[in-house]
C-alpha cells in the first residue's frame, strides 16, 4: 500500500472520529444545562479530532502534489 493510499485510509478513520465528536458536542449543546460540566472535555475532544483531520488532509495534499 502506498503512502497516499495509507493516508487516505487514515483520513476515513479520522473523518469518522471527527463526525462522531461533532455529534457528541451537538448532543451536549442540545441537552444543556444537563451535563454542562463536561463542556470543556467534549469541546477539547472535538477540537483534537478536527485538528488531526486537518493535519492529515494537509499531509495528503502535499503528498499528492509531489506525486
Amino acid at each position: 500500500m502506498s503512502d497516499i493510499e495509507a493516508l487516505k485510509a487514515e483520513l476515513k478513520k479520522l473523518s469518522a472520529r471527527a463526525t462522531n465528536a461533532k455529534m457528541n458536542l451537538h448532543d451536549l449543546a442540545e441537552d444543556l444545562p444537563v451535563n454542562w460540566t463536561t463542556i470543556m472535555e467534549v469541546a477539547e475532544a472535538t477540537h483534537e479530532a478536527f485538528d488531526k483531520l486537518e493535519k492529515a488532509r494537509k499531509e495528503l495534499k502535499a503528498l499528492e502534489a509531489v506525486s
